[in-house]
């Protein structure tokens, strides 16, 4: 018998899931379609509802991601892309209803099922609303000033291909740590691609204020972003590898200041879930090493982000203050949510609000140096031709000088 991954695809159900996802994506679409004005109506306008409708879906389906994983949800239906060959859970409630009775606290159980599959549905109608938005940026790029090229849409579509790729393998790998962990880390770069496409619409509303920040803050905003990541990525591995809990009691963890840690073994890639390298189980100290540096790694980012609110509170301008207000509110939410995770025995409710908020904070970021790229340049654009200017008066007075000396 074939145990290969592939062997666990079925591709039967494909074209039927496909078709679903274009009903389930038509009503979005009839939205934006009303709210646009209807025929006749500005592509840009049609374009910038869609964006920030699909940006608002995808956060949705980061959030309920996590909620399938931290519900324990994500072998629900064990095969991929549909449920036992499936469409739904209801034409595979004979196989479903037969894996719970074998193991009723098992991966497969009625609601998990179907935790799963709303997950998948809404992935998919994410899918379908970034293709339409690639086609219909190439079609109208000529016959409209459209603000964004139409390439970004495609690698946004290309992204979304390539993470139906790690939804896939996140199954039929059993939830492998490493692609469970670069799948959450690749929702989030969708997310911050949408985010992208639309400031570049909001910057044609006649509300929009571009944010002119200082060169070096600018560096420093990308460089907590580069932190928060990193941050992301270790609570992906810490929840992957369910290690949450390895560490109780906090400021120590386990009542030590530093327990005994086994970094080696707790940071190897490629591994299975709670198998070693060496094919043995992994031990306690790899998951304390997990979660404490998940712990430690927080300090540096929270001091990071606490100077970068600081920066932004300083430069006077209002729309930074309010980026560094927003940036404040959800480090201290996450800090909540983060030891909410350990003193209460990581209920639910606080799991789900500590990704939700790493979500917004990505987002939040993106808006960030999205919106200061654009104040950038255009404090370039106003530089440049005084530069010139002042360039070109030098060289009349020079010229003056040089003729009163001839005379």
């Amino acid at each position: 018998m074939d145990t290969s991954p592939f062997a666990l695809v079925d591709w039967a159900p494909l074209l039927r899931l496909l078709g679903l996802a274009l009903v389930l994506a038509a009503l979005p679409l009839a939205w934006v379609w009303l709210r646009s004005g209807g025929p006749g109506s500005d592509p840009r306008a049609r374009l910038a509802a869609l964006t920030a409708l699909t940006l608002f879906l995808t956060f949705d389906l980061i959030v309920f991601g996590s909620f399938t994983r931290l519900s324990d949800s994500g072998l629900g239906c064990p095969d991929w892309p549909g449920c036992y060959g499936e469409v739904s859970p209801f034409g595979a409630r004979e196989q479903i209803a037969a894996a719970q009775a074998a193991l009723p606290s098992g991966p497969v159980t009625w609601s998990k099922a179907w935790i799963e599959m709303i997950h998948r549905y809404l992935a998919m109608t994410v899918g379908v609303l970034i293709l339409v938005m690639a086609v219909a940026t190439w079609m109208w790029r000529r016959r409209s000033a459209l603000p964004i090229s139409p390439w970004l849409p495609t690698l946004t579509l290309l992204w979304v291909l390539v993470q139906g790729g790690f939804g896939k393998f996140t199954v039929t790998l059993k939830l492998y740590p490493a692609v469970v962990t670069a799948h959450l880390l690749g929702g989030l770069l969708l997310l911050a691609l949408l985010a992208v496409q639309h400031q570049a619409f909001a910057r044609q509303t006649a509300t929009y204020r571009p944010l002119r920040l200082p060169r070096r803050l600018r560096l420093g905003a990308f460089a907590v972003l580069g932190l928060l990541v990193v941050q992301i990525a270790l609570g992906g591995w810490v929840s992957t590898n369910y290690a949450v809990l390895a560490c109780t009691g906090f400021p120590q963890c386990n009542g030590q200041w530093w327990p005994d840690m086994d970094f080696a073994q707790g940071f190897t890639l490629l591994r299975h879930l709670g198998i070693a390298a060496d094919g043995s189980y992994l031990a306690m100290p790899a998951l304390v090493a997990i979660h404490m540096v998940h712990r430690l790694f927080a300090v540096v980012l929270v001091l990071a982000a606490s100077v970068l609110v600081w920066r932004l509170w300083r430069c006077g301008e209002p729309v930074a203050q309010r980026f560094g207000a927003g940036l404040a509110a959800l480090m201290a939410l996450q800090v909540a949510s983060g030891l909410s995770n350990v003193v209460l025995g990581w209920p639910l409710i606080a799991a789900l609000g500590h990704s939700a908020g790493a979500a917004a904070l990505v987002l939040l970021m993106t808006l960030l140096l999205a919106r200061s790229a654009s104040g950038a340049a255009l404090t370039a654009h106003k530089v440049a031709p005084v530069r010139s200017g002042a360039k070109r008066a030098q060289r009349a007075k020079r010229a003056k000088g040089g003729a009163r000396a001839a005379v």
